[in-house]
Order: C-alpha cells, then sequence, then structure tokens
C-alpha cells in the first residue's frame, strides 16, 4: 500500500456550544489550524504517484476562499469542533479524491482529531 499525504494550513475563529460554564472554548477563541490529508493507493499512477500534489490545489482554494481568517460557526450548520471538521472536509473532497482515506485536523501542537475510512 502507497501513502502519501499533504499538509494544509489556515487561522480561523468559533465557539463551542453547549459546553458546560466557564469551559474556554464556550467562549469566542481561535486557532492556527493544520489540516492533513492522507491518501492512499495499491499502485501508482503512470508518472509514480498514488496521486500528483498538484492535483489537491483545488484544496488549498477551498481553504483561502471558505476558512481561512473566517469564524467557522458562520461557515458551518453544525458544532465546529475539530472532529466535525474532519469528517465535513472529507466527506467533501473523497468524491473528487477517490484516494483520499483520512482527514486530520489539529487546533494546537498538541490535539488532533481525524475522519476517514
Amino acid at each position: 500500500m502507497y501513502k502519501i499525504s499533504k499538509e494544509f494550513h489556515f487561522s480561523a475563529s468559533h465557539i463551542l456550544t453547549g459546553l458546560p460554564e466557564g469551559h474556554p472554548c464556550g467562549r469566542l477563541h481561535g486557532h492556527n489550524y493544520i489540516f492533513i490529508m492522507e491518501l492512499e493507493s495499491n499502485r501508482l499512477n503512470d508518472y509514480g504517484f498514488v496521486k500528483d500534489y498538484r492535483d489537491l490545489d483545488n484544496v488549498k482554494n477551498w481553504i483561502d476562499t471558505v476558512l481561512d481568517h473566517r469564524h467557522l460557526n458562520d461557515i458551518f450548520d453544525f458544532q465546529p469542533s475539530a472532529e466535525n471538521i474532519a469528517r465535513y472536509i472529507f466527506d467533501l473532497f473523497i468524491v473528487d479524491i477517490p484516494e483520499l482515506k483520512r482527514v486530520y485536523v489539529k487546533e494546537t501542537e498538541k490535539t488532533i482529531a481525524s475522519y476517514g475510512i
């Protein structure tokens, strides 16, 4: 099995609702997010790639226009936790990137959530 990954960065704010009173994530705050797409294939294409990284430029463009320097509660109609964002991104891009196996979302250097198959 061949595996590659690509890392993307964006900055955004959010508020997580329904948390116990005083929980810091219940206040407006932001993160310098990192999300990683992991792709897998049993075979390489004619160029020797799982996927040409340039074929992921549409992902970077989507991040820059939809997520970067935005308030995520205004973008998503769900609780914008790292777990939910990972699933949303996975579901959004799996159609165009069939090699996609997992999406990781990091809010901090020490925390990571993922979704995939």
